[in-house]
């Protein structure tokens, strides 16, 4: 790795410090060097506070300030050149003088998509793009999927016992995972901007779907209940994440519990998709950038089989067997990429084979 692979490296690992925190923008870390030496590092920290650039900059101590403008700053993003909860990073880096900017990836973006590199450049400034280019993009996949396929980045996730079931029968909760996987589990959810389940699963198992077993921020809960049939006392009905509940009867919002309603299929036989894809465009409406499923086994299996996710991680105890019960959902496609151990879980991580960018 030469020492440029090592900056934007660097940069990277910054920018997943915001995991869960900065959606619907872009995880970016920047670094800012001066004859190898790096005077300031910073990276996105929250939506709405600055960006990467900015935290950068305001890390230079005051020693170092006299070198901003001979120094060169790699960023993972291409800096954003429009106004919108903050002030343009571009108008910032020319306004310090800095001579050469080293961008990663290109932002998609349609208010920055180019502008920001062009805007640099008309500034007279250097620009470099496409260093560590695929890590970038990996970064950032969330981001990337919602604004070139107009839907959020979908993540599967569901537990089953050895002989592929996910439930023992259909009156009960089966605990499948240990306690070592289930804190994971929480801190998948923390790194994700919302958390799905269908009505039966909300309805069975009354799940909170929050992240009390980590410290992470909890995700937006998203329920499908198309007549509104289920009780208010359910737990994703409390006060402790903001709720969204899918439906077609009405449209209201009051303080964390939101009702969305999407509309009706006109074809009977196509309705199931339908609905689900109406789901999915309210998403990208509402400025969810990513979605982990969670349950059950009929909406899992709705977005595989309609090919609409980008990544399934799947849970299985190998010591459990229940011999009868709710089977679980069944890939269709899909490359596995890695499979880790979690005390006696085994978790497998498939991506979708269809690229998604």
């Amino acid at each position: 790795m030469d020492r440029h692979e090592l900056y934007m490296g660097r940069a990277i690992e910054l920018a997943k410090l915001g995991a869960g925190s900065t959606g619907p923008n872009p995880l970016v870390g920047a670094v800012l060097v001066y004859k190898d030496r790096v005077i300031g590092e910073g990276y996105h920290r929250k939506y709405g506070e600055g960006h990467a650039e900015v935290n950068c900059l305001r890390a230079v101590g005051e020693k170092d300030q006299e070198f901003i403008a001979v120094s060169t700053m790699y960023v993972t993003l291409e800096p954003c050149s429009h106004y919108g909860k903050t002030p343009p990073c571009t108008d910032l880096l020319i306004s310090k003088g800095i001579k050469k900017v080293v961008i990663g990836s290109r932002d998609p973006f349609p208010a920055v998509n180019g502008k920001g590199i062009e805007k640099l450049k008309t500034a007279g400034i250097e620009v470099s793009l496409g260093l560590m280019e695929k890590e970038c993009l990996e970064l950032n996949k969330r981001f990337f999927t919602f604004h070139t396929r107009h839907r959020p980045y979908i993540i599967l996730k569901w537990a089953q016992t050895a002989d592929h079931f996910i439930s023992a029968d259909n009156s009960g909760r089966l605990m499948i995972s240990n306690e070592y996987t289930n804190r994971l589990v929480h801190k998948w959810r923390s790194e994700e901007m919302s958390i799905m389940v269908g009505t039966n699963t909300a309805k069975t198992d009354n799940p909170s779907l929050t992240t009390r077993s980590w410290s992470g921020q909890n995700p937006v809960r998203l329920l499908i209940d198309h007549t509104l049939k289920l009780p208010p006392g359910l737990n994703l009905f409390n006060n402790e994440a903001p709720t969204i509940v899918f439906n077609k009867i009405k449209n209201e919002h009051s303080g964390n519990l939101r009702f969305v309603k999407i509309d009706k299929a006109d074809d009977n036989a196509k309705a199931p998709d339908q609905d689900l894809l109406n789901v999915l465009k309210a998403l990208y409406d509402l400025q969810i950038t990513s979605v982990i499923v969670e349950g059950g086994r009929k909406l899992i299996q709705s977005f595989i089989n309609l090919g609409y996710w980008d990544e399934a991680r799947v849970i299985t105890n190998p010591m459990l067997y229940v011999y009868t019960g709710i089977t679980a959902p069944v890939l269709k496609t899909g490359s596995l990429i890695e499979t880790a151990e979690s005390g006696v879980d085994i978790i497998q991580y498939f991506t979708n084979s269809e690229p998604w960018i």
